[in-house]
């Protein structure tokens, strides 16, 4: 959807107006979004037409090669039934998995800057030259149920992730109550999916076990019907001998699924905190005994979204409101300290063009005295010494397609003390 014209909206650090867009098409995670921003899937949903097909293709032969052989041999017309209840438990299955696959799983939604230090003052005032204290603590503690629990900072998010949390490497999101990430559903596994992908799992390993025994049902009838041994009766019906391999080993599969997180449910762990073995050495804050945690999964009402992605929200302004820029180097275009990854930033008033100030803190910059050491590319872009006229680093002729052209760099007074501090470690490194 194109941006429509809306009244200026004012951003800080902006220029100019800023237009509408839906949370969808300005999403930073790597997600799918379907109707508009209905439905969204894993960056892996093609998986999902995998999953159909191994699910959709062993029930259609199952239907045609062995069900409707069986329709005539039960009493009242409840042959049919046997391909009525496939079909249901086929159709559960799918619905189930396309509720787990297309709704958001429990994605916090990120922060557009990092939190504020505790005992940070936004008013202070920092003297040119100085690293305010920005370094925030990478964990905190927090109380569950009388047991403390650490939260960790995510760098990617800028925020504290709430108690069993976790952020999904594949989808690029923070996720409450993170399960784990299933490639068979396309989907991060979290609080708001949990119950349709284990009904999903549940419902497979039924399907699995009568497909399974309705085929070795047919055999017998061939075994029955024609006084022959249950190898020959085998050989008259090869489609129900391929079923019986694939059931019985997808039943380990899913079967194994199922029970390993019945397990999980009663002792209200996740796949992620068993794999970490967090609960080994002490309590597990969250266990409230086999039946309210079976009741906590099935019988609590789901927690709305907390995401519109239909929702219109301002475009992002061109320069970030909190990205702190220092030194570009001219012949690598690279920024050399950013304050989005909430590391140890050097605050300067920089004024360049967009394209110059992105990117990412780089810890092997920092000086001893928190200052970003630039000493190497200010060599290159420093006008001799004693050149005046020294303003903030702008590109007054930016850079051909790999191609040098002429290029004149002001140097703020601010930057002079830090400059001369690269020189002069520079000399002295010489003289050792």
């Amino acid at each position: 959807m194109s941006a429509q014209q809306t009244p200026p909206i004012p951003a800080e650090g902006a220029t100019g107006d800023v237009g509408l867009v839906r949370t969808y098409k300005a999403w930073k995670g790597g997600n799918i979004f379907c109707l508009q921003g209905r439905l969204i899937f894993g960056p892996d949903a093609r998986s999902l037409f995998l999953t159909i097909f191994l699910i959709v293709a062993p029930v259609a032969i199952f239907c045609v090669f062995v069900a409707r052989k069986l329709l005539d041999d039960f009493p009242h017309h409840w042959g049919i039934s046997i391909m009525v209840i496939v079909v249901v438990l086929t159709v559960c299955d799918i619905i189930f998995l396309l509720l787990t696959s297309g709704r958001d799983p429990g994605i916090i939604p990120r922060n557009s800057h990092p939190p504020e230090p505790e005992g940070y003052e936004g008013s202070s005032e920092v003297s040119t030259g100085q690293t305010p204290p920005l370094r925030l603590p990478r964990q905190k503690d927090v109380v569950v149920n009388g047991i403390p629990v650490k939260i960790k900072y995510c760098d990617t998010c800028m925020l504290y992730r709430p108690p069993r949390c976790s952020h999904c490497s594949i989808c690029n999101n923070c996720v409450e109550r993170f399960d784990h990430h299933c490639p068979w559903v396309g989907q991060c596994i979290g609080l708001r999916n949990y119950r349709f992908f284990f009904m999903f799992i549940f419902s497979a390993t039924l399907l699995c076990l009568y497909v399974h025994g309705f085929c070795w049902v047919y055999i017998k009838r061939i075994m029955d019907s024609e006084q022959t041994s249950i190898w020959k009766a085998m050989t008259k019906t090869p489609a129900s001998i391929a079923l019986i391999i694939y059931t019985f080993i997808s039943v380990w599969f899913v079967g194994g699924l199922t029970v390993f997180h019945l397990y999980l449910i009663s002792t209200n762990q996740s796949t992620y905190e068993n794999f970490r073995y967090r609960y080994d050495q002490r309590s597990n804050p969250y266990n409230r005994g086999v039946i309210k945690n079976f009741m906590e999964i099935f019988c609590t009402s789901i927690p709305p979204s907390k995401n519109n992605f239909r929702e219109k929200v301002p475009k992002e302004p061109a320069v970030p409101s909190r990205t702190v820029s220092a030194f570009v180097s001219p012949n690598r275009g690279k920024i050399v300290g950013d304050i989005e990854m909430a590391r140890k930033p050097v605050w300067l008033e920089a004024g360049g063009e967009v394209g110059d100030y992105e990117g990412q803190l780089s810890d092997d910059g920092m000086g001893k005295d928190g200052l970003v050491d630039a000493s190497p590319d200010l060599s290159r872009i420093l006008p001799p010494v004693g050149t005046e006229g020294r303003g903030v680093l702008q590109q007054t002729k930016h850079y051909s397609q790999g191609r040098r052209t002429s290029e004149r760099w002001e140097i703020s007074p601010e930057i002079l003390p830090i400059s001369r501090l690269g020189e002069s470690k520079r000399v002295n490194d010489g003289s050792d």
